[in-house]
């Protein structure tokens, strides 16, 4: 995720792996890293997240130029509703693919 603190965006828990042909100056790849952005951009992301109650959220990752950029996205969380479709959904699940296990030894 990425959290605004003293008007720079952060980025943190983004898990990048070292370079296996590096040696002892490898990076920490949980370490927090710093996202470049405008001014602007950045206070209307601050405000936005402030009134509304969303989460900044990395979407994307990729290389440009030798330089790795991130894209980043405003979310929600789920509401309660949300998360009992989706456990129930992952409970039949489970006791479909139980029940076919069991026919195969049977």
């Amino acid at each position: 995720f990425a959290r605004v603190q003293k008007g720079e965006v952060f980025l943190w828990n983004a898990h990048i792996s070292p370079y296996e042909q590096g040696n002892i100056f490898n990076h920490d790849p949980l370490r927090t890293r710093k996202l470049l952005l405008h001014k602007k951009e950045i206070l209307k992301i601050e405000n936005t997240l402030k009134t509304k109650g969303y989460t900044l959220v990395p979407l994307k990752m990729y290389f440009r130029h030798g330089k790795i950029k991130v894209e980043i996205g405003l979310a929600t969380g789920k509401k309660l509703y949300d998360k009992r479709q989706d456990m129930a959904a992952k409970a039949a699940k489970r006791d479909l693919a139980r029940r076919i296990k069991e026919q195969r030894y049977d």
